[in-house]
């Protein structure tokens, strides 16, 4: 298969280095983040070693300080070791390759949240290349990890997404459901199936399908929640399309709950018991917000302008978290307005 290379502009490439050198300058320029937003430091007599990829990004920001919190020892992998120095200072050890890891490491768990955001730019055909590629690709060298590390039990707890189930309409699914043949179906397909090769090399894979987090400092809730608060919440299409979410405080329980149960295995749904329509969940920021709703877009001026990838946006699926629900966790945040609330209800309140 043939690799396809993204080049920039000279004049862009020029560009794009600047603001990194900029964005550098002003990092240096003030506190670490560690230090400005304390990380509280656990001690545990089940204290594990935990080995985290993408535990830069906004889940794996939560879930390394809850790790930490517990009093386990917590391994970032990472390409950027100045951003994770920033994040999570002297609580961490930082390793920039999976060669720097070896054989004999005592690590319990893996924790994979490696991904390439899905929406954002158009899925051209080498978006979708760097779209498998992070996912895919990191998740088979995870496996490779497992399979030379000299553990006897290992925990390999892989992120999903209820993009799975491709377009479902208003029909509730659960874990039971099938695939679909459309592009971010697939590519949770081809993800999974990386995951899976962990089991055969002896480790317990747990895979959560996400849906939509909610959070304060990240996830979709700010893109969300913004143009509400300007008076330009809009309802996109009928509005009648679903909406699997999940508040981030349950996201990080149901790894915990992942990491701490040993006979859970294999797929479990990581959204609320509520999922909600996109005219519910606009309607909902916009009472908590105390702002109009007024705005509509069509569904066919979205698909122009987003193509395929408009498919987040105006199709849905109405997704169910019964393994979850069945095997005991009990989710803090199941209701939107009380997730809302926590996170939008007040100007202030503790860092989400």
């Amino acid at each position: 298969m043939a690799i396809i290379q993204h080049r920039w502009p000279d004049g862009a490439a020029s560009l794009v280095r600047s603001f990194k050198a900029i964005g550098a300058l002003l990092r240096k320029r003030r506190s670490p983040e560690w230090v400005r937003v304390p990380i509280t430091v656990g001690t545990s007599p089940s204290a594990r070693t935990v080995l985290v990829s993408g535990a830069t990004g906004f889940i794996g920001g939560h879930l390394v300080r809850h790790l930490v919190a517990r009093g386990d020892h917590v391994l970032v992998l990472t390409r950027d070791a100045d951003r994770a120095l920033d994040r999570f200072g002297p609580h961490v050890s930082i390793v920039t390759s999976i060669g720097e890891v070896g054989p004999d490491t005592r690590i319990d768990a893996i924790v994979n949240l490696a991904g390439a955001p899905i929406l954002g730019l158009p899925w051209t055909r080498a978006r979708r290349h760097e779209l498998r590629v992070s996912r895919v690709g990191t998740t088979r060298a995870l496996v490779y990890l497992c399979a030379r590390l000299q553990r006897s039990s290992l925990s390999f707890i892989s992120a999903s997404a209820v993009g799975y189930y491709g377009i479902r309409g208003d029909k509730p699914v659960d874990e039971e459901d099938g695939p679909q043949p459309i592009f971010q179906s697939q590519l949770c397909q081809d993800w999974e199936a990386a995951a899976d090769a962990a089991d055969r090399v002896g480790a317990r894979v747990v895979k959560l399908r996400i849906g939509l987090v909610l959070g304060r400092d990240g996830g979709a809730l700010p893109q969300l929640a913004v143009p509400v608060r300007l008076g330009l919440g809009a309802v996109l299409g009928s509005g009648g399309q679903w909406m699997s979410w999940i508040h981030i405080d349950d996201l990080i329980g149901l790894f915990e709950f992942a990491l701490a149960t040993p006979e859970l295995r294999g797929v479990v749904n990581a959204v609320s018991p509520e999922a909600v329509t996109q005219v519910q969940m606009q309607r909902a920021i916009a009472r908590t917000l105390h702002r109009p709703l007024w705005l509509r877009v069509p569904a066919m001026a979205v698909r122009a302008g987003a193509g395929e990838m408009a498919q987040l946006l105006v199709d849905g699926q109405r997704v169910v978290p019964t393994r979850a629900l069945a095997s005991g966790f009990r989710f803090s945040y199941p209701h939107l307005d009380e997730a809302l609330q926590d996170l939008l209800g007040s100007a202030q309140g503790s860092r989400r």
